[in-house]
């Protein structure tokens, strides 16, 4: 009876329409494959980037966008939106270089702004070498590899890089696309792990599911209190810890250098864009079924794929956010 049940739900399923995020693609992919036999809805998502994602929501042609870097106050209002986050996870360098394993190079956040600047041209500079004392550095050229989409993670990336080191912040700066000054550029989070694998010397950024599911390299970073930390689940949920989730804006809570002990230095929430005025009321009611259900089942899977799931009291204002939606089914409980 169960399997009859779950077959006629699947063939009754309801489409919904996503696009954005890539860095945000893994979880949704796995949580669309279960929410579609589970209670009907099938999710069509479009890993287009984050500026890709914000343009088509507001152009209403999708029911919803998804994207790392939160929007304003001032543009959510203007395109009748709100944005609430799905589950935080973290942006980690990725290195191709022959003998180095992983998380054996240290580098300090200083360091990494200057390899994409270009200030550090070469894998053995001193910098480097003084970071770690014993380890055969490659006289290799260093060939820095970005994104060439409007991307919310290098939103999130070159934000920390602006935060930790005041020379980016002055001459580069922060935002979803920026002017590189060095480097080849790639498409999405797998553009740039394909191109960082291809490319001996290569240095990328992505968000951590695509280095664990290629196998790439990635190095430790020095945390804010002075400690090398590795990129892993645990670092993660202990920076997502230090969350002032009741001083953030529309949710727009930052995550990035966090206090506290063993907390990886570069972790984002990423967010979805929800009309508050959908065309099609019914379809955006099916939206918000589909995150309320991902947010009840969904820990789990997230987990498996080294995402942060929200803390219940967000997921709880998450909830009330949703009644600002013309036709928000009802989330009471």
């Amino acid at each position: 009876m169960i399997g009859l049940a779950f077959t006629a739900t699947a063939a009754q399923a309801v489409d919904i329409t996503g696009a954005g995020s890539t860095f945000a693609a893994p979880i949704y992919g796995a949580w669309g494959a279960v929410a579609k036999s589970s209670i009907g809805v099938a999710l069509n998502y479009q890993a287009l980037g984050s500026g890709a994602g914000q343009n088509q929501v507001i152009a209403r042609t999708v029911d919803f966008g998804a994207s790392d870097a939160p929007l304003t106050a001032a543009k959510l209002q203007t395109n009748l939106l709100i944005q609430f986050p799905t589950v935080m996870g973290g942006v980690v360098p990725i290195v191709n270089l022959p003998g180095i394993a992983p998380n054996q190079l240290h580098l300090t956040g200083e360091v990494v702004a200057e390899l994409f600047s270009g200030a550090i041209s070469t894998w053995n500079d001193p910098k480097i070498a003084a970071l770690n004392p014993g380890v055969k550095l490659p006289d290799t050229a260093v060939a820095p590899v970005h994104r060439a989409d409007g991307s919310g993670t290098t939103f999130v990336f070159t934000s920390y890089l602006a935060k930790v080191s005041p020379d980016w912040k002055s001459k580069i700066g922060a935002a979803s696309s920026i002017a590189w000054p060095s480097g080849a550029g790639a498409k999405g989070n797998d553009g740039v792990a394909a191109t960082v694998r291809n490319t001996e010397g290569g240095l990328g950024y992505v968000e951590y599911a695509y280095a664990d599911k290629n196998h790439l390299t990635t190095v430790e970073l020095k945390d804010k209190a002075g400690a090398f930390v590795a990129p892993n689940l645990d670092s993660f949920t202990k920076a997502a810890a230090a969350a002032d989730w009741a001083s953030a804006q529309n949710f727009a809570v930052d995550l990035l250098d966090t206090p506290g002990e063993g907390a990886w230095p570069i972790v984002s929430a990423t967010f979805v864009l929800l009309p508050t005025n959908p065309k099609d009321p019914a379809r955006s009611a099916e939206v918000i079924k589909f995150f309320d259900w991902a947010f009840t089942n969904g820990a789990a899977t997230a987990r498996k794929l080294q995402y942060v799931p929200l803390p219940a009291e967000v997921q709880t204002n998450v909830r009330h956010a949703w009644t600002n939606v013309a036709g928000a089914p009802d989330m009471s409980r």
